[in-house]
């Protein structure tokens, strides 16, 4: 099968298309036939990219793990998925990713597809859709009224978050460059701060939650803003080695959770919450 690997290289990085076995699928696993992999640039430089979950350096691996497919084949104990079924969802940050024909993943991490997605449209969905409704619903415990300021509304994540607090019944105000403000405004934000001529903290005030996908003096300054019940969290600290405890505290990292996959599914399924998809690129490309 084809896999896109990186390599290092004198030079840094790069990736390159090679051929490798088709990998098999053990108890609890399903091997899936890729159609759609969602791409995370950033992806190149997290710490599961170049090490092994014990630690050691890790060579070859490959990228992409938000994915939508077909199972292609299934171990023991997989539950109600059967060989031919279309599936999205992800597989772990240190095994191998989806780009590349085949991946493997655990069955507990993917959901039957949306029928009325295609598969480019499902795959730009569990790594967005799923921390955000983790961090809204699971670590801030949003609630119907509430007012939530979403950073960086325009990205994956998101562009998701808004939609899910606005499902939830919520009031979203967002950070947002201005060229992107009537596409936050479509997805159910009420105000939008541009981020790139304001300071946010000057326009904002007493939030119940504040969501951050951007970090750094973002999220520092986010502290200003929350109200006396206010909570923070945040998918883009360096939480492992942050000092504070208050940013130990708020940030996670996203978890494979096919339980609410499978709801998610329903509300795309319904037109309640609507994929984004930038760009759609050829393996090849």
């Amino acid at each position: 099968m084809r896999v896109l690997r990186l390599n290092d290289s004198v030079g840094g990085s790069r990736l390159s298309e090679q051929d490798a076995p088709v990998p098999v699928a053990a108890a609890g696993e399903l091997l899936i036939r890729v159609h759609a992999a969602g791409v995370t640039p950033t992806e190149l430089l997290w710490y599961p990219t170049s090490h092994t979950k014990s630690g050691e350096k890790r060579v070859g691996a490959v990228p992409a793990h938000e994915f939508s497919g077909v199972v292609a084949a299934a171990g023991k104990d997989v539950g109600c998925l059967e060989v031919g079924q279309e599936v999205f969802g992800m597989n772990d940050w240190f095994a191998d990713g989806a780009m590349a024909d085949y991946c493997i993943t655990e069955f507990a991490s993917v959901a039957p597809k949306p029928g009325n997605l295609s598969h480019a449209e499902a795959a730009s969905i569990p790594i967005g859709a799923l921390p955000a409704w983790q961090g809204l619903f699971d670590r801030a415990n949003l609630q119907p009224g509430e007012r939530v300021l979403v950073h960086g509304g325009a990205g994956a994540v998101g562009a998701l978050a808004i939609q899910l607090a606005r499902f939830r019944g919520a009031r979203v105000i967002t950070t947002a460059a201005t060229r992107n403000r009537d596409f936050v405004m479509s997805l159910g934000a009420e105000q939008v701060v541009d981020y790139e001529n304001s300071r946010f903290e000057e326009y904002v005030r007493d939030v119940d939650v504040v969501f951050d996908t951007v970090g750094g003096d973002t999220l520092e300054r986010s502290w200003s803003v929350l109200g006396p019940q206010g909570r923070m969290v945040t998918v883009a600290a360096n939480g492992e080695s942050a000092v504070e405890d208050r940013v130990k505290d708020a940030f996670f990292i996203v978890e494979p959770n096919q339980k609410q996959l499978t709801e998610i599914a329903g509300l795309l399924e319904t037109g309640q919450l609507k994929p984004v998809v930038d760009t759609v690129i050829p393996f090849a490309e």
